[in-house]
Formats: C-alpha cells, structure tokens, sequence
C-alpha cells in the first residue's frame, strides 16, 4: 500500500479533528480519580462523541471487534485495555487513555497517560520517560530525516533510562484511515527507513516497560500486558510533517513547526 501525503488543506481537516479529540481526552483525564470506573470514562468519551457529532475510530475495530470507544490501560496493561463496570481506579494507579475519532473523512488519535493520586517514585519516573521518548520523536519529525530516525530517538531516550520499548506494536500512517502506511516503530537506527515527505501525518506513540519488552495477550483477543507484569506506559501524537518543522495535530498549543508541549 502507498504512502498518502496530504495537502495543506487535508492536514488543516485533520487538526479539526485533533482539536476535538484534545479536548474530549481532557475531559475523560480530568475524570479519572479514585473510584471512577473505566467504564464511566468510556461513557465520558461517547457523551463527547455525540456532543461533537464525530465518529469513534475504535468501536467495532477489527476481529474480534473492540467493544469501546476508548483504551484503558491500567499498570501492567501496555495498551488495548477494554473498559469493565468492576474495573475502578484507585490511588495511585498510572492509566493509559488512547482514544481516536473521525471528522470530515479524516482521523485522529492520541493516548496519555495519566498518574492517578499520589503515585510512586518509580511510576512518576516511568510516565514522565515515556512522554519526553514522544517528545524526543516528535523533534526528529522533519523533511528529510528517516522512520528511523524516529524509533531510534524513543529507543534512545528510554534505554538509556533503564527502560525498554515495545516492538510487537507501533505507530502508523494516518489519514483517511486510521492506520495507513508507514509503519513507525519505536526502535530503529537513525538513517534508515522511509524518508519523511512534506504532507506525510503519522501517529507516534511510545510503549516503554520497566522491564522487558515481551508481551502478552489476554484471553479477550485485546488486553496487551507485559509478560513479566511489570508497569508500562503510552504516549501518542498525531503529527503532520510540514516545511516549517511538525505540526502535533493533536496536541492544542501546537501551530506549524512548533510542537508546543502538553
């Protein structure tokens, strides 16, 4: 399948969609408190859905189908985990959000992840990695640098922590659909890999582990956990390549060639 770039107006349609994500995403984070069931927040982002008239990205996706419009993922989950009623939030917990919707036959999608509470050292040092690994990506989004040049900037920022990156799961081209060619690992070599385009938009999102990178999948087809159980997180982006430098489409301080920050 051949990569689609953009036009300016194209990638104008998509940070529509990203603006409205963005702020859906901060309702359903700002409602993530102790007590507060998954399945409550997945009620969040379907009220936002019908609010902002969009399309969940997620509900129905693939086989066995997602029954969500949302991922949670709790600790040791690494992502896909599926909104319960029994599933509550407790103090201290770290929680993965990931969520994606369509607007004007253009997609969007984005994950944080949330700390919950007072939270440990080792949970605060996990979460705070994983989202400068996405920061990291981010800035090696320009004309003329690789795919690798991405996965290797995460790899990079998170092994040198202490930390791995999961390689059974990666980030996407994005567009009319909501994974289109490339691929865009979280690992690689600087240098090597499809060279990003003007009007190139990927989805970026960094699984890192406090241990080893194995996966595991749970007996529901979805729930991805880390084999050794220990705590993971996810971050993602949506980023147009442009010539004044990335444009996070997803993130709302961000205009053309300046990232912004969360």
């Amino acid at each position: 399948m051949r990569i689609q770039l953009k036009s300016l107006d194209e990638i104008r349609l998509m940070r529509e969609a990203g603006l409205v994500l963005s702020a859906i995403l901060d309702e359903i984070c700002a409602a993530a408190k102790p007590g507060v069931s998954t399945w409550e927040l997945d009620r969040i982002a379907r009220a936002g859905i019908e609010k902002h008239r969009v399309k969940s990205l997620f509900l129905g996706y693939a086989s066995p189908p997602y029954p969500a419009v949302l991922c949670t993922s709790i600790n040791e989950v690494i992502v896909h985990g599926i909104p319960r009623k029994n599933e509550v939030i407790k103090d201290g917990d770290i929680i993965g959000i990931d969520f994606g919707i369509g607007k004007q036959g253009f997609c969007a999608d984005s994950a944080r992840t949330i700390m919950v509470g007072e939270v440990s050292p080792e949970k605060k040092k996990l979460v705070e990695t994983t989202r400068e690994a996405l920061n990291a990506a981010i800035d090696m989004c320009r004309i003329g640098n690789r795919i690798g040049d991405i996965g290797s900037a995460v790899q990079k920022y998170a092994e040198e922590r202490g930390y791995s990156v999961v390689r059974q799961f990666v980030g996407h081209g994005i567009g009319q659909r909501m994974h289109e060619e490339p691929a865009v690992p979280n690992f690689g070599a600087p240098n090597e890999g499809k060279r990003l385009k003007r009007g190139l938009v990927i989805a970026v999102e960094p699984m890192v582990n406090a241990g080893a990178p194995d996966v595991e999948l749970l007996d529901d087809g979805w729930t991805a956990v880390t084999k050794d159980r220990r705590l993971s997180a996810h971050f993602e982006h949506t980023i147009a390549i442009l010539d004044e430098g990335p444009w996070v489409l997803t993130r709302a301080s961000s205009t053309p060639g300046n990232p912004g920050n969360d």
